[in-house]
């Protein structure tokens, strides 16, 4: 669908908005959606207008590799945790700044969320992250419903993925000073 300059465009204008905003996005989102979703959820349209607007405002460098086709289970393939652990450890983002990005989604409604995104993405794609946009998808499909535990994963592979390799591990099982 974003072959083309002008559909790419329209299709860039709806970054951070709601559905309800994105006049120029029905005409490639609305068929397609009729043909292969439930639309008469907000929550799951509203996901797939913003990926649309993410996977259109990529940058030209992440628009000319080829999207990973994966076959990997679905509960092990990346999430957007995982591609903030990626950034920290190829130093695209600092710890601190993605941690807190992280933290600061899991407090946020839908809305607030898919407005942080296109910045976020951007800068990831920029540092040659990849993000997979079905899980992202699915996601943001569910955020209202099931935000803790998107949340959760989303943590949870963010510090599995943010370690760099070779570093050992800190904690000791001594006692603590205050323990007598």
């Amino acid at each position: 669908m974003c072959q083309n300059n002008r559909t790419r465009a329209e299709l860039r204008r709806g970054l951070g908005l709601p559905v309800e905003r994105c006049n120029y996005m029905h005409r490639y989102l609305v068929p397609w959606l009729h043909r292969h979703d439930d639309v008469n959820y907000p929550d799951i349209r509203r996901a797939y207008y913003g990926v649309a607007s993410l996977i259109a405002a990529r940058p030209r460098t992440a628009r000319q590799t080829e999207p990973a086709t994966s076959a990997t289970a679905w509960y092990l393939r990346p999430n957007l945790g995982t591609a903030l652990g990626d950034a920290v450890g190829k130093d695209v983002m600092k710890p601190g700044t993605a941690e807190s990005a992280l933290h600061l989604m899991s407090r946020q409604s839908s809305d607030a969320v898919h407005r942080t995104l296109p910045a976020l993405t951007r800068q990831l794609l920029s540092g040659g992250i990849a993000v997979d946009w079905a899980v992202l998808l699915k996601d943001l499909s569910w955020w209202t419903q099931d935000r803790d535990a998107i949340a959760t994963r989303w943590l949870d592979q963010y510090f599995r993925h943010s370690i760099p390799a070779g570093v050992t591990d800190t904690t000791t099982d001594l006692p603590e000073e205050n323990e007598r």
